[in-house]
């Protein structure tokens, strides 16, 4: 195949399609589910129906006129490229960002990508005694990232397109508020948006995972949880009352020093995890919360936010 002219008729660097070309190579693929049952599914992995049914309507049936050659070749690579590195805990990218604005196949590509991958993943849980249970409430992040996608109209989504092999790969696992990410010796912490991080339910969650990691990878040994977020910011107890959840939640870890971090911004990241928007100008930003109000004031002072990390032992 010419690298060049896919990429010229995808609108990406031709660099990045031979990256999925390397990585891909011609390694197995996965089957997308038989459209009949792709309700279902979208539906077990809390896709909103706006979504689904957008989803649906780009499906990849053969034939389409949707799909062009070099879209098809895409969605078969970067699925083989996913499965290749199943169990692998770094980010991964599974393509490039493609100019979504095309239409259902181009928006949704890296949807059908992880759809083909359900059964993979679920059969890598299988094999290691994970309850079907534990398996959904993970898998379904994809409906929750795609509901955000919408709220950022669509500036969510090439970050969440690497954020969901994760998921896919079988390295993070939804256990009660957190999600814990398999890797190294730590387990990572990651906090989805599913309410209040209440020292009692963020306790239950390691709880869980204090006994889950041992009896489903017993090879593996983990000696702390650890954590990379602007939520560790000490800059936030300026504004935060010390009993707040998040002044609470940051004095479980004890933090490394200081390092500015490789290719992320981390007012972007406040930005985006507190708000959902890159672009609305600051005096248009909510102010009903404490955090809300506590982002705007930093950031309007000419200040900058800061990802820390930290860890405590398991």
């Amino acid at each position: 195949m010419d690298l060049d002219e896919t990429a010229a008729r995808l609108g990406v660097p031709v660099e990045d399609i031979d990256r999925v070309h390397r990585l891909a190579g011609d390694r197995p693929s996965a089957p997308l589910p038989a459209k009949a049952d792709a309700p279902a599914l979208l539906h077990r992995l809390a896709v909103h129906p706006d979504d689904a049914a957008e989803i649906m309507a780009g499906w990849p049936d053969p034939g389409s006129p949707l799909w062009t050659p070099e879209l098809r070749w895409l969605l078969d690579r970067s699925i083989a490229l996913v499965r290749a590195d199943l169990g692998g805990h770094l980010w991964l990218p599974p393509g490039p960002a493609l100019p979504r604005e095309r239409g259902p196949a181009w928006r949704h590509l890296y949807v059908y990508a992880y759809l083909a991958l359900v059964d993979v993943v679920m059969t890598y849980h299988r094999d290691h005694g994970i309850a079907d249970s534990v398996s959904w409430v993970t898998l379904a992040d994809l409906g929750r990232n795609l509901v955000i996608d919408r709220r950022m109209r669509g500036e969510g989504w090439p970050v969440m397109q690497s954020w969901l092999t994760l998921h896919a790969r079988g390295v993070v696992y939804e256990l009660g508020r957190l999600q814990h990410h398999r890797g190294g010796t730590a387990i990572d912490l990651h906090i989805p948006e599913t309410g209040p991080l209440g020292p009692e339910a963020v306790e239950a969650s390691l709880d869980a995972a204090r006994a889950f990691f041992p009896r489903h990878f017993p090879d593996e040994r983990y000696t702390e949880f650890a954590c990379g977020s602007w939520l560790l910011d000490p800059q936030l107890r300026e504004y935060l009352p010390e009993d707040s959840n998040i002044v609470r939640f940051q004095r479980r870890f004890e933090l490394e020093p200081y390092q500015e971090p490789e290719g992320q911004d981390a007012d972007v990241e406040v930005l985006r995890f507190v708000f959902r928007t890159l672009t609305t100008p600051l005096d248009q930003l909510p102010r009903r919360t404490a955090l809300q109000r506590a982002i705007v004031d930093h950031l309007k002072a000419g200040r900058h936010w800061r990802i820390r990390r930290g860890s405590f032992p398991m």
